[in-house]
C-alpha cells in the first residue's frame, strides 16, 4: 500500500477537526458514518471518496477510471489518495475548505495515511472500529464484493500503522444505533460552534495503545 498527501503547502490547516475513522475491511466504518450523518444532518462534513472502480450499490463513492484518478492527483485535486487492495482511493482537497471554516470533516480513510494526515492537518482525531473475526468475516461474505480469495486476503492483512495513537476505539460487535451512536457523541463534541476561529483550534488529547491496551485490527 502507498499512500500520497496532496498540496504539503497547506500543512497544519484548520481550525476545524479532521475525524478519521479507520479500521479493517468488514468492521463496519461506512454504516456507522452513514447513520452519523443522518441524525447530524449538515452539522459536519462527510466527503464521497474518490475511488477507481466502477460503481455500485453497496457503497456511496465517486466512481472514477484509473486514468482519471491520475489526472486529479497530477492537479492537485486530493487532500490524501492512497492504494490498496488494487484500487486508487482519493479525499478531494475541498475538504480544506470545511477545515478552514471550523467544520468537522469525517471520512473512512486508511491506516496507512495516519501519519501524513496528522501532518496536515492541526486537529487530527483517530476513531478506530473494531469487531470480532468471526462477525468481520460475515460481513465481508454478506456484502457480496468480493471473491472468497479477496476476502481471506483482507482478513490476513496486518494493521499497517498499529501503533499510531488513536482517540477513541469503538467496538462495533452489537447493533448499528449502538455503534452508530457512539460515533455520533464522538462527532458532535467536534462540530465547530459559531465563533470558533484560527486563533483559537480545541486542543485533542490521543489514547496510546501501546499503553491503554486498546485492540488493533
Amino acid at each position: 500500500m502507498s499512500a500520497t498527501s496532496g498540496n504539503t503547502r497547506a500543512a497544519g490547516i484548520g481550525p476545524g477537526a479532521f475525524i478519521a475513522v479507520v479500521g479493517a475491511s468488514g468492521v463496519g466504518k461506512d454504516a456507522l458514518m452513514a447513520y452519523a450523518r443522518e441524525q447530524l444532518g449538515g452539522e459536519a462534513h462527510f466527503p464521497r471518496r474518490v475511488i477507481s472502480r466502477p460503481a455500485g450499490p453497496a457503497e456511496d463513492f465517486e466512481p472514477i477510471d484509473e486514468r482519471g484518478f491520475a489526472e486529479i492527483a497530477a492537479a492537485g485535486g486530493f487532500a490524501m489518495s492512497w492504494n490498496a487492495h488494487g484500487l486508487a482511493y482519493g479525499i478531494r482537497v475541498t475538504v480544506d475548505e470545511h477545515i478552514r471554516a471550523g467544520h468537522a470533516v469525517v471520512a473512512n480513510v486508511s491506516r496507512a495515511v495516519l501519519e501524513p494526515l496528522a501532518r496536515r492537518y492541526e486537529r487530527l482525531l483517530v476513531v478506530r472500529i473494531v469487531v470480532s473475526d468471526e462477525v468481520r468475516g460475515a460481513r465481508l461474505r454478506n456484502r457480496g464484493r468480493e471473491t472468497t480469495e479477496d476476502i481471506e486476503a483482507r482478513l490476513a492483512r496486518t494493521d499497517p500503522a498499529p501503533y499510531f495513537p488513536v482517540h477513541a476505539e469503538i467496538r462495533n460487535d452489537g447493533t448499528l444505533e449502538q455503534g452508530g451512536r457512539l460515533l455520533l457523541e464522538l462527532i458532535a463534541e467536534n462540530v465547530s460552534h459559531p465563533g470558533v476561529g484560527p486563533g483559537a483550534p480545541a486542543q485533542v488529547v490521543f489514547t496510546d495503545c501501546r499503553d491503554a491496551g486498546c485492540n488493533g485490527v
